[in-house]
């Protein structure tokens, strides 16, 4: 079946829509062997970015194995390396020998092993005779490199949620072990390998490869611009003519300033509509369709309110009325912040709760736009 708009997944082929540019630049950067961030709000296309890239990849007839851990559950060590190293292994062999020579002939010395009575039980090709320490830590991040070298084949690792890892109790030291393998590798050209490593909390990214300065000079940042309108009106427009639908292209482009051009809101604003019509799109289908979407996220947005103290709600409320000098008397007394270093502890909370975040111009930036349009129309009462 040809669904119109996809949103409960990642896309590829027609239904990606935009970032060209963005695609080009991930391939170059990992012909180049080079390690990648992505650091990007929930929702906003990072998977899909990644996935229709080696799409394209394999339709040039680029030959590269991949491998993918998402972090999202996990909160030890010991999990994040054992499922990194299932991952790889499973990517480049296919049968229980396999796994065993792999493991032994790559992981040898460390405490991973593969354990045929455990693989037969759960299905694991990674098992743990102890605690990994430093060494068994550089073994695990280097697996990749050395498991592309003897094959000969290029290996991509993608990592999504890397934020996760500040949960985990010796974060600093699994951090700084993947930092020196990334160093050493990156020494070795061609290295066969390239890491993606993906988060959506942006400010808990920013901790770790700005603020703490993680991976300096060994990692590549690729942000992600905001998909050009008229790309999306068409994708828009393209999604409603297989049902036999039609929208206007002004409507189309509305509809993509709305969501900011966050292109999974869009998809679900747009699969709401497209099974509430039966051939042209209006303006009253279309705000039926934006009540039942803010309905759903209502729950979820009252939560995210309810999590703030006064002094919060009052500094987002200065951000939704533009305001950028906090710390100014003015400022302070209009939104009632008691002081300066009131709005340092508040700003670090809202920041931490992932609600907000600042651009290069220190200017704020609400993630989530379907949360900042049910803040301003159903919190605040603008009208």
């Amino acid at each position: 079946m040809d669904i119109p708009f996809i949103y409960d997944r990642y896309v590829t082929n027609k239904d990606f829509a935009g970032r060209k540019s963005e695609c080009l630049a991930l391939s170059s950067l990992i012909a180049a062997d080079e390690n990648i961030v992505l650091s990007e709000p929930p929702k906003s296309g990072k998977k899909s970015l990644v996935q229709q890239t080696m799409f394209e990849m394999r339709i040039a007839g680029k030959n590269f194995c991949a491998a993918a851990v998402d972090m999202f559950n996990i909160r030890s060590s010991e999990m994040f390396l054992t499922k990194l190293g299932n991952a790889v292994i499973r990517s480049m062999a296919a049968s229980p020998d396999e796994y065993e020579k792999a493991v032994r002939e790559h992981l040898g010395g460390t405490c991973f092993t593969f354990d045929r009575q455990l693989f037969a039980d759960y299905d694991k090709v990674i098992s743990l005779t102890g605690i990994p320490d430093g060494n068994d830590m550089d073994a695990m991040f280097s697996l990749p490199y050395r498991m592309a070298e003897a094959s000969g084949i290029k290996m991509i690792v993608t990592i999504d949620e890397f934020q996760s890892i500040l949960y985990m109790k010796d974060c600093d030291n699994l951090l700084k072990v993947m930092e020196n393998v990334f160093r050493r590798y990156s020494e070795v050209r061609p290295s066969l390998c390239s890491y993606i490593i993906s988060g959506s909390h942006v400010n808990a990214m920013k901790e770790i490869f700005c603020h703490r300065k993680f991976f300096w000079r060994t990692v590549e940042h690729l942000p992600l611009s905001r998909i050009d309108d008229r790309d999306l009106a068409e994708h828009i427009r393209r999604g409603f003519l297989k049902g036999g639908k039609d929208i206007e292209r002004d409507q189309a482009i509305g509809i993509c300033s709305l969501f900011k051009g966050n292109i999974w809101y869009i998809n679900h604003f747009c699969a709401i509509c497209d099974s509430m019509s039966k051939g042209y799109i209006n303006e009253g289908i279309m705000l039926d369709a934006l009540n039942i979407l803010t309905g759903i996220h209502e729950v979820r947005f009252m939560d995210m309110m309810d999590s703030l103290t006064g002094h919060q709600i009052s500094f987002l409320k200065a951000a939704l009325d533009g305001e950028t000098k906090f710390s100014s008397s003015d400022i302070i007394a209009r939104y009632g912040l008691n002081s300066s270093a009131n709005v340092r502890r508040v700003k670090d909370a809202l920041l931490k709760k992932e609600i907000l975040t600042f651009n290069e111009k220190e200017e704020p930036v609400i993630l989530d736009p379907l949360f900042e349009y049910w803040v301003r129309k159903y919190y605040f009462e603008e009208t």
